[in-house]
């Protein structure tokens, strides 16, 4: 039997929390889930679900997530044979996965996780580490007859394994790539045009001296950014010294490192510009080490508006990125080209554009001007002469 383990969101109240545990019981009795447990955790009908999971009706987006949400909660797969008897056979997806970030990783499975279980897609995970022994590991995955594959980043920029998916003739779909090879379709922000908006935002703040992180050099995401970026300095004039520019790698580690080397520059930045929020959040931390106020003595920004943005403080302004709608929209995508392939149809890789979002917290302001630092004046002290002390005269016999 299989334990389903639920947790209850802190702001939800105790009859929220009553209604988690009663599922999580009833599930752990059964043995697995049920349209009405989904039902009862997302607090609708089971009317509701059924319509979200068939795609018919006319469903509130909040309920749709909701629904979505309790589906990935409980791992809830509708019943096969129904599924079978109505002609839809499942769908056999690979993820392969490789991402320093735990903060987005996690974002972009509950999007695939929930789509899934909407789609009656059956996943298969791989972890597939950038640059070693990826041919074999697609290979691998391909083995297992699947009918596509899910490449988040930096897998969505790997020629090794687009090329042995292309070979292999199964359609796959890179998620934030910042220029998706033309054989796989495609779901992603503008990350230039996202990363010249944040910059122009904090020019609009008063901020000349912008330093940047950049994100890790094998992605052409972490590229367009810089670009981005640059296009904004070089729009308005703004301090544009290649000093101003640190290599990142996506990581916290590399975050930290980037960080000391712009605020140990003689004349530092006003404000930090991370490629994502883990280097966002280190630059924060660098910053309290060194015992400066953010935003008061140095504004911070990220991208892609993961959990980690508002679980540090001060929470950060970041790009919102909206992971696990563009996990949803792969799984989406994917389904739409594998079922047109099986009625014999030819179809061509979709490309996916989604919007992003500036979104604004507490590590961002103006830039403090200080006044030069002056000495308090002080009035020379004269000190008093002593007395001379009088002589003593003694009279005489």
């Amino acid at each position: 039997m299989t334990k389903v383990k639920i947790e209850a969101r802190p702001a939800a109240g105790n009859g929220a929390r009553a209604i988690h545990e009663q599922v999580e019981q009833d599930v752990e009795r059964r043995g697995q889930p049920t349209m009405a447990d989904v039902a009862k955790l997302a607090g609708v009908s089971a009317m509701t679900v059924s319509r979200v999971m068939n795609g018919k009706g006319l469903v509130r987006e909040s309920t749709r997530r909701k629904v979505a949400e309790a589906v990935a909660a409980l791992n809830y797969t509708p019943n096969q044979e129904a599924r079978n008897l109505a002609g839809s056979k499942p769908i056999r997806v690979g993820f392969l996965y490789s991402n320093p970030s735990a903060g987005y990783l996690s974002e972009f499975l509950v999007g695939l996780l929930s789509q899934s279980g909407l789609n009656n897609v059956q996943l298969f995970v791989e972890k597939c580490e950038a640059g070693q022994h990826e041919e074999a590991q697609t290979r691998h995955l391909i083995e297992n007859g699947l009918d596509g594959i899910i490449l988040p980043p930096p897998l969505g920029d790997s020629e090794a394994i687009i090329a042995g998916v292309a070979a292999a003739g199964i359609p796959a779909v890179a998620v934030a790539c910042g220029l998706p090879d033309e054989r796989v379709g495609a779901v992603s922000v503008d990350d230039y045009d996202a990363a010249y908006h944040m910059t122009r935002h904090l020019m609009a703040l008063g901020h000349q001296r912008i330093g940047f992180v950049v994100g890790h050099p094998n992605q052409t995401a972490s590229a367009r950014r810089l670009a981005g970026y640059r296009a904004a300095i070089e729009e308005k004039g703004a301090d544009k010294s290649e000093e101003l520019v640190v290599q990142g790698m996506f990581t916290y580690r590399s975050g930290l490192d980037a960080a000391e080397h712009l605020l140990a520059l003689d004349e530092r930045p006003t404000a930090i510009f991370a490629s994502n929020d883990d280097m966002a959040a280190a630059a924060v931390a660098v910053a309290h080490r060194l015992g400066l106020d953010v935003p008061g003595d140095l504004t911070v920004t990220g991208f892609d508006d993961t959990a980690l943005a508002t679980t540090i403080w001060p929470e950060l302004t970041t790009v919102r990125q909206p992971i696990a709608e563009m996990a949803r929209e792969a799984v989406q995508a994917l389904v739409r080209q594998v079922r047109a392939l099986r009625e014999g149809e030819t179809v061509e890789p979709e490309r996916v554009r989604m919007d992003f979002e500036l979104v604004r917290r507490q590590s961002d302001a103006a830039p403090r001007i200080r006044p030069p630092a002056r000495l308090p004046s002080v009035k020379p002290v004269v000190k008093a002469a002593k007395p001379t002390p009088a002589k003593q005269v003694h009279a005489a016999n």
